[in-house]
């Protein structure tokens, strides 16, 4: 039996804004399994994601062991472990003097995360790693109004392989190859976030743009995968 705890979240929203889910999986050293998820009618997806990780935190908040935290949100992670504690130096506020977005929410994490042992770790979404798969599946049902079962109980009674952190070798090459067929181009320039159907409506975009940002996706689901990781809103 493991001697740490093992959390899993993610979050999904359908639109910018709309209606908004998260799910999370919460493994304790005990051998429990707790599924967690929650939604809201008006949010966004970076909302969800942070929603997902306090609910995470909270459940295990009274509990002493060492923490392994894995999401897909670079948000999620970029602010916990960095970009917090030079808002709140500087009175939650952005170096452009803005007041820092969903402060609220960036409040309540860094509380729980206070005195933690909490390790961070980045997992890419759609590759198959089980966890995060089960999270999606939940935050997006709760996003749509869909029929969730969430498990508490045995972790040997669960039927997801929770503790595999292995991913789809093919999935992860697929995803990510330069040569797989594009379905779409996303860029975010000047802050402002497009898509387009043809390279060169996207090349028209960039060039010449100080620090464009612009990638191919190859599926939907990659396409939500990168504006997640861009902090763009669903």
């Amino acid at each position: 039996m493991q001697d740490k705890i093992i959390i899993f979240s993610d979050g999904a929203s359908k639109g910018n804004p709309g209606p908004g889910g998260f799910g999370c999986v919460v493994v304790l050293p005990q051998g429990r399994v707790v599924e967690l998820g929650g939604s809201d009618l008006h949010t966004t997806n970076n909302r969800m994601e942070l929603s997902g990780a306090i609910a995470g935190l909270t459940e295990v908040k009274k509990e002493n062991s060492e923490i392994l935290f894995y999401t897909d949100s670079k948000y999620v992670i970029n602010g916990i472990t960095g970009w917090i504690f030079a808002w709140q130096k500087n009175n939650w506020q952005t170096k452009d003097k803005h007041e820092v977005l969903n402060r609220d929410l960036w409040g309540k994490l860094s509380e729980l995360a206070k005195n933690k042992n909490i390790k961070w770790h980045y997992v890419g979404g759609h590759v198959g790693v089980a966890g995060n798969e089960r999270c999606d599946e939940i935050a997006d049902a709760m996003a749509t109004n869909q029929k969730v079962t969430l498990y508490k109980g045995s972790l040997k009674d669960y039927k997801i392989n929770v503790l595999d952190l292995g991913h789809s070798e093919e999935l992860k090459k697929n995803k990510y190859s330069k040569s797989a067929k594009a379905y779409s181009y996303l860029s975010l320039v000047d802050g402002v976030f497009m898509i387009d159907k043809v390279w060169a409506d996207c090349e028209k975009r960039v060039t010449g743009k100080k620090n464009p940002r612009y990638q191919k996706a190859i599926s939907p689901e990659h396409e939500i995968e990168i504006k997640k990781s861009w902090g763009v809103s669903l």
